[in-house]
């Protein structure tokens, strides 16, 4: 594949699938932009190995290129069928877990911040994935990664599943069937819960309800359930 789009700021870019021949220039931009975060920030670098296992053909892997340099990069990786699986936090049978792969990291280079890469490289990606293969995309986020989160929802993810991953972390658990349009999701009821009320969201979540969207009420983060 290789695409070129034009940018906010009037810059051409190129977007093609990466190899393990770029791994040095992934690896460059992700300290490149783990040095440019401010204390607290979310991200969770991934090692060489995890790199090198996704470009090796268990996962897809593509990059935005302006005039030669690697600007940005966006990953998904097919997981292990271990206990520890999003498709079982997600409530798929074990027999669709082959079928789920994981939205993983992305990386912007943070001289080209703003010209929405992030969400245009999802976009990209999304339309790459071999629907004969694989029916989902699962991931996690972190309760107040707000970036994160508007970003799962600019691809028709939605919260599945909100506990306690990776020992003691608690996360959201999203999720997107492939086989539904945004058109077959138009929900009849829909609730608000401020995201710090654990508790309720759960029972949401329990209940059936899915979480749709994030909103900022009166300087307090909610988030949107609907059924």
């Amino acid at each position: 594949m290789k695409q070129n789009h034009l940018l906010k700021n009037g810059n051409e870019i190129t977007i093609v699938r990466l190899t393990v021949d770029q791994l040095d220039e992934i690896l460059l931009l992700q300290r490149k932009v783990i040095g440019s975060l401010s204390t607290g920030s979310f991200l969770q670098p991934l090692m060489e190995e995890e790199y090198t296992y996704i470009l090796n053909g268990k996962g897809l892997m593509i990059g935005a290129y302006y005039k030669e340099q690697l600007i940005a990069f966006r990953a998904m990786l097919e997981p292990e069928l271990d206990e520890e699986h999003l498709g079982k936090d997600a409530g798929l049978h074990r027999d669709e877990w082959p079928l789920v792969l994981y939205s993983e990291i992305s990386n912007v280079d943070p001289d080209f911040q703003g010209n929405g890469l992030q969400v245009l490289l999802g976009k990209v990606l999304m339309k790459e994935v071999n629907q004969e293969r694989f029916r989902y995309i699962c991931t996690t986020v972190a309760p107040f990664n707000i970036a994160s989160l508007k970003d799962k929802f600019a691809h028709g993810m939605q919260i599945v599943e909100l506990k306690v991953k990776y020992g003691n972390l608690l996360r959201y658990i999203l999720m997107k069937d492939l086989t539904r349009s945004f058109e077959e999701q138009v929900a009849s009821e829909s609730h608000y819960v401020p995201m710090e009320d654990t508790e309720q969201q759960q029972r949401y979540l329990q209940e059936g309800w899915m979480g749709t969207g994030i909103d900022l009420v009166e300087d307090q983060w909610v988030v949107r359930f609907e059924k």
